[in-house]
């Protein structure tokens, strides 16, 4: 592992010469290119940068308690060397972590679709909940976010809403937030007080740039329409959204938020490249996994990845065996805990894979 770490630092450092050389200064592309791999190497440079300074005043500390010291002196090197010895083993952890199989798409925007699943009009609304609390917790992280389309019910839920969330590692963060998603409590259509089981799915999908995702002109069909609203009442009457359709793959990307064609268009062409890089990494993953389920499954009641208990004020994470009894803050995009024990166990995983490879 250090001689990666040693490989890694070289060039770092050699990306440090390459950008203040004059022919990639002028060059745009290798510029922003050297740059991005500068910018991924950077926290495991630093990490191990510091590690090799805290080897370093470990071993002299060793080397001091050979000397004839005082008491008093050898104390002090006795609880130098604790200290050392203890950010020793706290930077190994963090290198093994940092060396860890990198996701490409971590730092990217993500796209997200939230849609009422099983349950009707209940669904629809546990499904703006569910936007409510992902807003929120872009809002505890400085990201922001840009709905692209939505279809209400009458009741204002949604059966349908897909949004952008832009932030550097937005994707590292809500990755595992696709599946169902399913809710526990008592509808406000219910009369009898009856607590009902609804459905919502959750797709969390990176953001695809032209040069990630390349989408051939003739390969497209673009059709306008009006927007709708709730009820699939008109909200203008101007033909500004725009409804996209991949032919070589029947896939379909709509947005009819803004009022703008151009923009509405593009927006659409986002969601595109987002769900045709979706469906080739499944496919590529099928060679490997077998038959594999997609991201939101179907929707159905036994298909879940969390329950939000509202009786109990209870979140549990099915995956990970994790149950809060905070129920309100966690809508309220409370979210750090559940999705930093996430991660850990994604990692926990690689590592174990890493160590029976």
């Amino acid at each position: 592992m250090l001689d990666r770490l040693q490989s890694l630092a070289d060039r770092y450092e050699k990306l440090s010469e390459l950008l203040c050389d004059p022919d990639v200064t002028s060059d745009t592309k290798k510029l922003r290119e050297y740059s991005k791999e500068q910018s991924d190497l950077q926290e495991s440079y630093e990490a191990y940068t510091e590690y090799k300074t805290v080897v370093e005043q470990y071993d002299a500390a060793r080397a001091m308690q050979n000397e004839k010291l005082d008491d008093e002196m050898r104390e002090l090197v006795k609880m130098e060397l604790d200290e050392l010895s203890e950010r020793k083993e706290e930077l190994e952890e963090r290198i093994k972590i940092l060396m860890l199989p990198k996701d490409p798409n971590d730092d990217k925007n993500v796209i997200v679709e939230i849609r009422g699943a099983a349950g009707g009009d209940e669904a629809a609304l546990f499904a703006s909940d569910l936007y409510r609390m992902y807003s929120k917790y872009a809002d505890t992280q400085g990201w922001r976010t840009d709905v692209m389309d939505v279809s209400m019910n009458d009741l204002g839920g949604f059966k349908e809403i897909i949004f952008m969330v832009n932030g550097k590692g937005a994707y590292s963060k809500l990755k595992y937030e696709s599946g169902a998603h399913r809710v526990q409590r008592i509808p406000t259509t219910e009369s009898g007080g009856r607590i009902h089981t609804s459905t919502s799915t959750v797709a969390v999908l990176p953001e695809m740039e032209d040069i990630d995702i390349e989408i051939n002109d003739n390969d497209i069909r673009v059709d306008t329409f009006c927007s709708s609203g709730a009820g699939g009442q008109s909200v203008n009457t101007t033909k500004s959204a725009v409804r996209v359709t991949h032919v070589p793959t029947g896939i379909v990307a709509t947005c009819q938020d803004g009022k703008s064609q151009n923009s509405n268009k593009e927006k659409a062409l986002q969601v595109l490249r987002a769900r045709i890089f979706d469906k080739l990494q499944q496919e590529e993953m099928s060679k490997y996994a077998g038959e594999r389920k997609s991201k939101v499954g179907t929707g159905d009641r036994s298909e879940r990845i969390r329950t939000y208990n509202f009786p109990q004020s209870r979140v549990t994470d099915h995956r990970i065996g994790l149950t809060l009894h905070r129920l309100d803050a966690v809508l309220n995009g409370d979210m750090d805990e559940i999705i930093s024990t996430l991660t850990i166990a994604a990692q926990s995983d690689l590592m174990d894979k890493g160590e029976q490879e």
